[in-house]
C-alpha cells in the first residue's frame, strides 16, 4: 500500500468512527502479513538466514505470512533482560539517572521527569542504554514499547521494563510495530499473567512469536510505516480542523439563540431558522445533541418561542403555584417483598421511573398512608443526587408505575391551580437549564441534596395557559427532531463503522 491508496481508502471512510485509529492499526496488520511492501525474490529467506544462524524453526498458524518470512520467538532472537530493582536501604553507588515505565511511551519516550538512583560501578555497563535497544513495559500497559536512540547520554533502566537487544537479522523499529500490531488485535495479552494487573513477564516475552521478513524487506516496511503514519498524521490534523471549525460554528450559533432577549424577534427567528436549517450540519456527535436539547429547553421557558406580549417580563417563585410534597420515613423493617411498591429515590432517574431495585409495603398496611399514594401524570423529584450525566432526576408516574407510594427523599409536586400552571410545562422547566441552575445541592452525609424549601423558592415563567401549551407543543416538536438526528447519527455511525471494516477486510484479503 502507498500514500495514493491509503487516500483512496480513507476518502471512503474517513467519517466513520476512529476511522485514523483504525487506519493505523490497518497498515500495520498488512506490514506483520507481509502486504506492505512487494517480497523481491533475490533477496535470502528469513528461514535459511536464521538457521545459519543456528536458530530452530518455530511453527505458527495465526495468519499466513510471505515464504520468505518465517516465525520465531523473541527469546530464539534476542537477548532480553529487566532493569535494576529500586531499593533506596540497598542501592550504592553514584546517583544516576534512570528510564521508569512512565517514560516509555508507543514509539517514543518522555524524559520530561528522569529519576535517579544508585548505581555501583560494575553495575553501568549491565544496565546501560545503546543506540537500537528495544524498551518495553513490564506492566501498566505491557508491552507498550519504543527504540532507544541515544538522545541522552548516561542513562539507565529500572526494573519495570523489559530491554531487548538483537544482534542481526531484526530491525529493532520492525519489532515494534509487531508488538504495536499485537497489543491491537489483542495477540500480546494472551502472553500476560495476572488477574486484575496484568503483567508481560520475561518469561512470557521470551516466547512471543514474531514474524520475521528478510532483513532488507524489514527496512522497507519500516520506511513505509513511517511514511504513512506521517500521513495519518497530516489527515488527523485536517480532520480535527475541520471538527473544531464545525464546533465553533455550532456554539456560536447556540450562543446566538441563548442570548436575552432584546425584543428583535426578526433576528431571533433568522437565528433559529439558520440553526434548525443547518442541524444536520452542525451536529455530528451525540453530546452536541443534547447540548441542543438543553438549549431548546432553555429557549422554551424564557419564552424564547413565544410572542412577546404573551409572556410575562419578570419570572415568579414557584412556591406561588405549586408545592413539593416529601415523601413518607416508612421503616425498614415494615418493607416487604410484595405488596405495593415504595418509590425511592434509587428508583427515580432522569426522565424515568425505574423498578430494579424493589420495595414493598404489605397491602394490609397501605389504608394508612393514602396520602401519599402516588397518581398517574404526578411528577416526582428525587432530593438525593438530584443532579446525574443525563439531567435531574425527575420523571412523571405511568400507569405502569401504579399503586406505588412516595418514600422520604422523593418529592411530589402538587399544582394549586391548573388553571395558573399545566403539568406539562412544569415538567419541561424542571429539566430545562432554567431551574437546574437555580438549584445547588449541598451535601448530608457525604449525598449530594437539595430541600423542598430550596425547589419551592427558584423562580419560574407563568405565561398564560393557552401560551403554556403552545410552548410544550414547541419545544416537543423540536425534540422529536433532535430524536430523528440521534437516531439518523447512530444509523450512519454504525453504516460507515461497517463500510470501514469491509473496505479494510477487502485490502487485506486482496493483498
Amino acid at each position: 500500500m502507498n500514500p495514493a491508496q491509503l487516500l483512496a481508502h480513507f476518502d471512503r471512510i474517513s467519517e466513520a468512527p476512529d476511522a485514523i485509529p483504525r487506519l493505523r492499526q490497518f497498515i500495520l496488520e498488512l506490514a506483520v502479513r507481509g502486504l506492505l511492501v512487494v517480497q523481491n525474490p533475490k533477496e535470502k529467506a528469513t528461514t535459511a538466514t536464521l538457521r545459519r544462524s543456528g536458530v530452530g524453526a518455530e511453527k505458527d498458524s495465526l495468519f499466513t505470512i510471505p515464504a520468505s518470512w518465517a516465525w520465531r520467538r523473541l527469546g530464539e532472537i534476542a537477548d532480553s533482560r529487566l532493569g535494576k530493582m529500586l531499593d533506596k536501604t540497598k542501592n550504592k553507588g553514584a546517583e544516576c539517572r534512570y528510564l521508569r515505565n512512565v517514560n516509555v511511551r508507543w514509539f517514543d519516550f518522555d524524559l520530561s521527569d528522569v529519576k535517579e538512583m544508585r548505581f555501583e560501578d560494575f553495575e553501568l555497563d549491565e544496565f546501560a542504554l545503546r543506540r537500537g535497544d528495544v524498551l518495553i513495559c513490564e506492566g501498566g500497559e505491557p508491552g507498550r514499547a519504543a527504540v532507544w536512540d541515544a538522545r541522552d547520554t548516561e542513562i539507565y533502566f529500572q526494573k519495570a521494563i523489559h530491554r531487548v537487544r538483537f544482534s542481526t537479522g531484526v530491525d529493532p523499529h520492525y519489532f515494534v510495530f509487531v508488538l504495536r500490531e499485537a497489543a491491537d488485535s489483542g495477540r500480546l495479552s494472551t502472553y500476560f499473567t495476572g488477574v486484575g494487573i496484568k503483567h508481560l513477564t520475561g518469561q512470557g516475552l521470551s516466547k512471543f512469536t514474531v514474524p520475521i521478513p528478510p532483513l532488507a524487506e524489514q527496512r522497507r516496511i519500516v520506511a513505509t510505516v513511517v511514511e504513512l503514519m506521517a500521513l495519518c498524521d497530516r489527515l488527523e490534523a485536517a480532520q480535527a480542523e475541520r471538527e473544531s471549525r464545525r464546533e465553533r460554528l455550532a456554539v456560536a450559533s447556540l450562543r446566538r439563540l441563548n442570548q436575552p432577549a432584546n425584543g428583535d424577534a426578526a433576528s431571533f427567528r433568522e437565528h433559529a431558522r439558520f440553526h434548525l436549517w443547518n442541524l444536520p450540519r452542525l451536529t455530528s456527535r451525540p453530546e452536541q445533541i443534547q447540548q441542543l436539547r438543553q438549549t431548546i429547553l432553555n429557549l422554551a421557558v424564557r419564552g424564547r418561542f413565544a410572542s412577546t406580549m404573551s409572556w410575562p417580563a419578570k419570572p415568579e417563585r414557584l412556591r406561588e403555584f405549586a408545592t413539593l410534597q416529601n415523601g413518607y420515613a416508612f421503616k425498614s423493617e415494615w418493607f416487604a417483598q410484595s405488596g405495593i411498591r415504595l418509590l425511592r429515590n434509587t428508583n427515580v432517574s432522569h426522565g424515568l421511573i425505574s423498578w430494579d431495585d424493589l420495595v414493598c409495603l404489605p397491602r394490609n398496611r397501605s389504608g394508612e398512608f393514602e396520602r401519599f399514594l402516588l397518581n398517574e401524570g404526578d411528577i416526582v423529584l428525587s432530593l438525593d443526587r438530584p443532579i446525574i450525566a443525563t439531567g435531574i432526576k425527575v420523571a412523571r408516574v405511568r400507569p405502569e408505575d401504579n399503586p406505588c407510594l412516595l418514600l422520604q427523599r422523593v418529592g411530589r409536586f402538587l399544582v394549586k391551580s391548573m388553571a395558573d400552571l399545566s403539568l406539562d410545562y412544569l415538567f419541561l422547566w424542571l429539566n430545562s437549564p432554567h431551574f437546574s441552575d437555580q438549584i445547588n445541592p449541598g451535601r448530608s452525609n457525604g449525598v449530594p441534596h437539595i430541600s423542598s424549601k430550596q425547589v419551592e423558592a427558584a423562580e419560574i415563567f407563568i405565561p398564560p395557559l393557552a401560551e403554556q401549551r403552545r410552548t410544550v407543543a414547541r419545544a416537543e416538536e423540536l425534540m422529536a427532531l433532535c430524536d430523528q438526528l440521534e437516531a439518523q447519527l447512530t444509523t450512519s455511525q454504525t453504516d460507515r463503522r461497517r463500510l470501514l471494516e469491509s473496505v479494510l477486510h477487502q485490502a487485506l484479503s486482496d493483498g
